[in-house]
């Protein structure tokens, strides 16, 4: 699941009495323009039992945004929090600021890729809505730079955006899946590397914001094959986001002449990747079942047969190829942090795999196999480490890099040598090229520069002790010199799911939040993968409630050893962590002053119902179940408000266009905090119409985001912006 993080923050006490609707029909009442009470939320209550047990709620007709009462409600809801926001007197201010750190001078290389002797990349070149396209013949020489593509000529308006590419072996051809509106359904677009001309084959239906999509080129490159959902008319629509399979198109063919190549038998919530061997000999498609954790892998040989090499209960999220057609895995199986097997060229029973890394005290969190070593780079609760083990002795040595920091981005440039990308939270990040011969790490021109400074900051990683007595990190990112006397306002970030992992990285708009004085503290929390799957274990399904306790103890622990108080702290969270944030608040509403919520998941009994929320279930749990159920419904947010109960300031973010996360779990929780508060302070909905999830917004759509979120923040801590840029 491509995780976007997203924020929450208080706001200044304003809300009034509610608007009387003029019917009492949610589809004819109206609203106020000139008001800064929230819209009135009818309610219409509707009754479900679970396992015997009935459940109520009041707000279920704003799932329904082809319901032109909900269109309503939901244009209100914008016009309040804009009429809100954009009274902040300090807002303009904000938003230059930011301009300046987000849209400035920034360049910045990512998501490289090399093939034949050509290095290809992402290039982020602010004030650029969307990156380009570009290629190398040098990492350390950008006069080779040449663009391939450049979405802001094609879209000036900055809504298309890339979800992925993938260059054809010889690197004179590359395949890039193209969406629009933050929505993540993209199409393939092919073009020509040498002179960006775009060819006529156009395929449809590759990528979804869920499962999301790949392609895996020929060797010779005639054609490549591709992920493919079903297409309008051949399954009833609510399963057109679902029941991915593996086709093939060749170049210069019509789509409808393409062929089906595996998939039939995989989950309805089947997530593909497709991979090639450097030959084009094998190929090998891993298939997630949801988003839980869960994979199989199946080989295709020069016997043209498919395979199945894996299965859910193997435990191997991850399988690649070597130079030499070997399959190296990643097993988790007796070994929650990992251990690296080897199988060799074109065999498939996995009980032939010897082991190559045997576990150890860090977790593997990825690896890449050369001629003659395999790197692997290591998380030990947050931060990355990076080794190197020579295939022929056995030797392991350990890759130099800087302290609380994240190493990724990790490819093959021929040989032995790689490319690897490294940042922190005070650094922004920079390509090295390492040749393990040598030992030598060389700082290449690809870095990302910033006019964010971040020398006087410092970073401290501390440990909070949660309810079961479980550590759990906390990276805190502060000035020097800051006085642990409780008076500094802090948010507090975390996410906690899936097996993903907080690690370090460079933020340019921390510099606003420092210059007030603040302090920001990132939490790595069960239910990601900091030590490994046993953390993620411990925080998924029936216990998911070890996620909401590890907050809340960090909280408690930045407020007990002098960092900040309740009415200086804000939280914030997206997505999964926007599922955090909903617990958190209505768990323990006295800890924060304010939240920040993007893109989240609030009604949890519901969500499996939700447009891809069967994704989820693997993560989550089922309602069906009823040990899973009582999980459910004990730390569902929506339905854990409690009317008259003083809660925090909360701003919600959404976007139309999520293909994640459902836009009315948004609506909904907003609709019952704004009923049921008993504090006074805003609870506002911010909805985007050109944006879904996050992946692919325009920069100027990043900046207005931030500059509400960092304007509601400021506002509600009662903080007088300091601004000297």
């Amino acid at each position: 699941m491509y995780i976007v993080n997203r924020h929450f923050y208080p706001l200044r006490s304003i809300m009034l009495l509610v608007v009387i609707c003029l019917i009492m029909s949610p589809a004819n009442y109206s609203f106020a323009d000139d008001t800064l009470t929230p819209p009135e939320s009818v309610k219409q209550p509707v009754t479900d039992h679970y396992h015997s047990i009935e459940v109520t709620e009041d707000y279920r007709w704003l799932e329904d945004f082809e319901d032109p009462a909900v269109k309503k409600w939901n244009e209100a809801q914008n016009r309040y929090s804009r009429k809100i926001l954009d009274n902040i007197a300090d807002r303009s201010a904000i938003k230059k600021v930011l301009t300046e750190l987000m849209g400035g001078k920034s360049v910045d290389y990512y998501n490289l890729k090399y093939r034949n002797g050509v290095l290809f990349a992402f290039k982020f070149q602010p004030p650029k809505e969307q990156p380009l396209l570009i290629t190398l013949e040098s990492p350390f020489d950008l006069s080779t730079e040449k663009v391939v593509l450049d979405l802001n000529e094609r879209d000036t308006t900055g809504t298309t955006a890339i979800d992925f590419y993938k260059p054809s072996p010889d690197a004179s051809l590359v395949a890039v899946s193209l969406s629009r509106f933050g929505s993540e359904k993209g199409e393939v677009h092919i073009f020509n590397v040498a002179t960006g001309q775009e060819l006529k084959d156009i395929v449809p239906g590759v990528n979804g914001p869920t499962a999301g999509g790949d392609v895996a080129w020929e060797s010779d490159g005639s054609g490549f094959y591709y992920t493919r959902y079903p297409q309008p008319g051949e399954r009833p629509d609510k399963d057109l986001s679902f029941f991915q399979q593996v086709y093939y198109h060749r170049l210069g063919t019509k789509i409808e002449e393409d062929r089906y190549v595996i998939g039939k038998e995989f989950p309805r919530i089947a997530e593909i990747q497709i991979d090639a061997s450097d030959d084009g000999r094998y190929f090998l498609v891993a298939v997630a079942n949801g988003d839980g954790g869960e994979f199989a892998h199946y080989l295709k040989g020069p016997d043209k047969n498919w395979t199945q090499i894996t299965r859910h209960d193997d435990l191997i999220p991850t399988a690649k190829f070597g130079p030499d057609n070997a399959l190296y895995l990643l097993s988790n199986k007796g070994t929650p942090r990992g251990k690296i097997l080897y199988l060799p060229p074109g065999e498939t029973d996995l009980e032939k795999a010897s082991v190559l890394v045997d576990e150890s005290n860090v977790t593997i969190k990825s690896y890449l196999p050369t001629e003659n070593y395999l790197f692997l780079i290591d998380l030990d609760g947050g931060p990355n480490l990076m080794r190197v083990l020579n295939l022929a002795d056995r030797n392991v040595k350990s890759v130099p890099t800087a302290p609380v920091s994240s190493v990724g981005g990790m490819i093959s440039v021929g040989g032995d040598v790689v490319m690897f990308r490294s940042t922190s939270y005070t650094e922004p990040s920079v390509y090295y090229q390492f040749d393990p011969s040598t030992g030598e790490a060389k700082r290449t021109s690809l870095f990302k520069t910033s006019p964010a400074d971040f020398s006087d900051v410092e970073v401290v990683r501390e440990f909070a002790t949660s309810k079961d007595g479980t550590k759990i990190p906390v990276n805190i990112i502060k000035p020097i010199g800051t006085r642990l006397d409780g008076n500094n306002p802090t948010i507090l970030y975390g996410y906690g799911g899936y097996g993903i992992s907080l690690s370090p990285g460079f933020n340019p708009t921390l510099r606003l939040w420092l210059d007030q004085g603040g302090v920001y503290v990132v939490a790595n929390l069960r239910g990601g993968g900091e030590y490994g799957e046993e953390w993620h274990l411990a925080g998924n399904l029936t216990n998911k409630q070890n996620v909401f306790d590890d907050f809340a103890a960090c909280a408690e622990y930045l407020i007990k050893t002098g960092y900040t108080n309740p009415s200086l702290l804000c939280i914030r969270g997206g997505s999964n962590g926007g599922l955090l944030m909903g617990a958190a608040l209505t768990q323990r509403p006295e800890l924060y002053r304010a939240v920040v919520s993007s893109v989240g998941i609030y009604d949890m009994l519901r969500v499996e119902l939700d447009p891809n929320g069967t994704f989820n279930i693997t993560e989550f749990g089922t309602v069906a179940n009823p040990d899973h159920f009582k999980a459910l419904y004990a730390y569902s947010p929506y339905h854990n408000v409690k009317d008259g109960t003083a809660y925090p300031s909360v701003l919600f973010l959404t976007g139309d266009n999520d293909g994640r996360v459902n836009p009315a779990q948004s609506r909904k929780m907003t609709a019952r905090l704004q009923t049921a508060t008993g504090s006074g302070n805003p609870i506002l909905l911010r909805t985007n119409s050109k944006t879904g999830h996050g992946g692919g917004t325009a920069l100027s759509e990043k900046i207005e985001y931030q500059t509400d979120i960092y304007a509601f923040i400021l506002d509600q801590l009662g903080l007088k912006f300091k601004h000297d840029r």
